[in-house]
């Protein structure tokens, strides 16, 4: 294995030590902590002890994926602050485990089903939108130690009012993209053309198999190449986690990947 493949927050090993022992046992190097898991979903009260005990005792490292909710763009400046502030708090954490990236999903907000599609609410409150975003990159680049990435992640499609956010966050140096090969397949590769036009902004890689519109499948269970996505993190250096959902299916794309 390499030091740039890593491994999600499993159900069945919630805890950093218990996540960090089974990083070390499958030879991969780093535990992605997801801020979705209560034990996550505070910084402030996450355990830095366990942390460092990791990183000494079994050489493994962190990084950080952010709750999935998180919208720095609500309607609500109450809600709004809140999240802001768990953003920059998880920023501090970052810095205190010298993680080298966290990872964020662009909140695409509320919309209304109607008869000619969906209606995006920050699509017609554009300027609002992008507000939104603007003061979190502002925040990041006060807050975010040197070296660390914020790293936006697709997930079903950028409709065209994210890209233009998306364009917004990039003009800092201190973000890039995570793409996630699966979200990609499923969504019948609709980023494609986005991740080609900023090849140079990719810093980190959510690998797993998808066959049709099911992913998150054990690497060599679906039809995704997943071995060119490997060598495209490889030959950009940089990292990958093999983001599928029980251990069985890790265990699985560690043998997958062993034999390659």
């Amino acid at each position: 294995m390499t030091r740039d493949l890593g491994i999600p927050t499993l159900l069945e090993r919630p805890d950093i030590l218990s996540s960090a022992a089974l990083c070390a046992e499958l030879g991969f190097g780093f535990v992605e902590l997801n801020a979705n898991l209560p034990q996550f979903a505070d910084p402030d009260a996450v355990d830095r002890r366990a942390l460092r005990r990791a990183a000494q005792e079994l050489g493994v490292g962190f990084t950080l994926h952010l709750d999935e909710r998180l919208d720095a763009c609500d309607f609500n400046p109450r809600v709004r602050d809140a999240w802001r502030d768990t953003f920059r708090r998880a920023l501090e954490l970052a810095a205190e485990a010298e993680m080298p990236l966290v990872n964020l999903h662009l909140s695409l907000g509320v919309y209304f089903t109607l008869p000619q599609g969906r209606a995006y609410l920050y699509e017609r409150e554009g300027a609002r939108f992008l507000a939104g975003l603007e003061a979190l990159r502002s925040l990041a680049e006060r807050e975010a130690p040197a070296g660390l990435a914020v790293c936006v992640e697709n997930t079903g499609g950028f409709p065209a009012f994210a890209r233009e956010g998306l364009e917004r966050l990039l003009e800092s140096p201190r973000f890039g993209l995570t793409l996630d090969v699966g979200h990609l397949c499923a969504a019948g590769n609709a980023d494609a053309d986005f991740f080609a036009a900023h090849a140079d902004r990719l810093r980190h890689m959510h690998l797993h198999d998808c066959r049709g519109g099911q992913d998150h499948l054990p690497l060599g269970a679906g039809a995704l190449d997943w071995r060119g996505s490997l060598a495209l993190a490889r030959a950009r250096g940089v990292r990958a986690v093999v983001e599928v959902k029980t251990e069985a299916a890790l265990r699985a794309s560690a043998r997958a990947l062993r034999e390659l």
